[in-house]
């Protein structure tokens, strides 16, 4: 009897060690969610979660294999990926942007005839969620979903950076600024980094006319997409640099684009809804 009654209470403390880790796994993941601009050392989250920072460690590690977070740019930093929402909304957001923003982007091609891409943020860039380059005729590039646009250098992540909030600003420039790349130069400059999103937020759109040195022959405008006041992303149109003049971005297809983000924000309302309640 008391053999068997040994083994059970040596299953039952295993089982409370896998909860317990499980419970600080949460935790940390909450942490980090909770950090400026979604990144944060593995100091900081021991210091906030109260828990050695070798199990931190341990943690993050582990989180990172499945694809929960990623390691930044400085030592001991990790920073949170899309697959994080899966814990809460992962498979809401996948369904908005397949069930509500693609019909709506794919309906508004005619109308806005160039393609467009819709981007949220990850790790310091717009990656593309959603794209239309593939249906069409006037795309000249192919396989957009998962590119990694530059905030400072594209339509799209100007977009964003001048909707996102002053926390999120600095977390992200804190991110960024560990770069050794004109990314990271850019983030290092204050001043150009304020004048930016001034200039932005005076014209109402983000511009890229030739800014991303890959893209030089390309242009683009861009809004934030905003749902119930909050900032899920951005959304562009592209085209080549030659082909569309300003007075017909701001006259025809500025307003289409806004019409369009401001639609999918509306109809994605269900979807955050739900998510806020089972998170």
């Amino acid at each position: 009897m008391s053999t068997r009654r040994g083994i059970s209470a040596s299953f039952a403390d295993a089982d409370y060690k896998e909860v317990r880790s499980l419970s600080r796994g949460l935790q940390v993941l909450q942490a980090l969610n909770r950090a400026p601009g979604g990144i944060a050392s593995t100091t900081e989250l021991a210091q906030t979660c109260g828990v050695h920072r070798t199990t931190v460690k341990r943690l993050l590690e582990t989180l990172r294999a499945d694809g929960f977070v990623r390691r930044g740019e400085k030592e001991g930093q990790y920073y949170l990926t899309f697959a994080v929402r899966s814990l809460s909304e992962g498979f809401v957001h996948d369904d908005w942007v397949e069930q509500v923003a693609l019909p709506l982007m794919r309906a508004a091609l005619p109308d806005l005839m160039w393609p467009c891409d819709l981007g949220a943020l990850e790790g310091g860039f717009m990656v593309v969620r959603e794209s239309t380059h593939r249906f069409s005729l006037l795309s000249q590039h192919r396989g957009m979903i998962g590119e990694k646009l530059p905030l400072f250098f594209t339509a799209m992540g100007r977009a964003y950076l001048a909707a996102c909030s002053e926390a999120e600003l600095e977390g992200l420039l804190a991110l960024l600024m560990q770069r050794d790349d004109p990314v990271g130069a850019m983030a290092r400059d204050r001043a150009a980094v304020d004048m930016l999103i001034s200039e932005t937020r005076a014209r109402g759109y983000a511009v890229n006319d030739g800014d991303w040195e890959r893209e030089a022959a390309v242009g683009a405008i861009a809004v934030p997409i905003l749902c119930a006041h909050r900032l899920v992303g951005g959304i562009n149109l592209i085209f080549p640099r030659a082909a569309v003049s300003s007075s017909e971005l701001e006259s025809r297809y500025l307003p289409r684009l806004k019409r369009l983000a401001a639609r999918i924000g509306k109809d994605m309302q269900p979807w955050l809804q739900g998510s806020d309640e089972s998170a």
